[in-house]
């Protein structure tokens, strides 16, 4: 899943870029409320984590009524010193989703950022599946009937997005805005050097292909049972 993290303390956002992509997250990071406010607004994400003070003519409340006034409903959690209720009211009644007062715990953001991804209700569940595969998005687990699939980090990244869409035609433009982060260097074949290797774990030693590919567009998981 793809995260944006506009934070003006680049100590902080080094951090969080770093903690997130131990967790399997494309990260992109911004440093000021406009550049942050340009990539949220051209680009795809599946949460975007905001300081809300910003230097820049957009601080982070500024941010998020825009993107609410566009129709953008991406997960948003805020960071920010003011702790006071008043604040907290104020940051949540702009349009965001959660609030992270500082200092925090680096355990606890991940926690807060994984719920926020559970809260569409075709992500309840930390299990995501096909047929008799399974993913784990706590455990970051993989397993096909009961036995374990070791993956790669990108490779884990690629598989939990294709199972959020399962029996979804995804394009192969999507797969890499939401797998990859923006200053990834990718060749227009990667996409498919990704899907062979995940075949090659997750569909050949089992018999049965769930991984399609659908002609001349991308590529989808089949979930015969769903």
């Amino acid at each position: 899943m793809r995260v944006l993290v506009i934070e003006d303390e680049h100590k902080i956002a080094r951090a969080l870029k770093k903690a997130l992509e131990q967790e399997h997250y494309a990260v992109d990071v911004s440093y000021d409320g406009d550049d942050g406010y340009a990539m949220a607004t051209t680009e795809p994400y599946d949460v975007m984590i905001i300081d809300r003070m910003l230097p820049g003519e957009y601080d982070g409340i500024g941010i998020v009524k825009a993107l609410r006034e566009k129709g953008i409903k991406t997960p948003v959690l805020f960071l920010t010193a003011l702790g006071r209720v008043e604040d907290k009211t104020t940051g949540l009644d702009s349009g965001a989703d959660d609030y992270l007062v500082k200092p925090f715990a680096l355990e606890e953001l991940l926690a807060r950022v994984r719920a926020l991804l559970r809260r569409p209700i075709e992500q309840q569940s930390t299990i995501l599946d096909a047929e008799d595969l399974s993913l784990d998005t706590s455990k970051r687990e993989v397993k096909r009937g009961n036995k374990k699939i070791r993956l790669t980090s990108k490779e884990f990244g690629l598989l939990e997005f294709l199972l959020r869409n399962k029996n979804r035609p995804l394009s192969k433009d999507t797969i890499m805005q939401h797998v990859w982060d923006y200053d990834a260097d990718i060749l227009p074949n990667t996409i498919e050097v990704y899907i062979k290797y995940l075949r090659a774990k997750i569909d050949k030693p089992f018999g049965k292909g769930l991984i399609k590919t659908v002609r001349g567009f991308g590529y989808k998981i089949e979930d015969d049972n769903k």
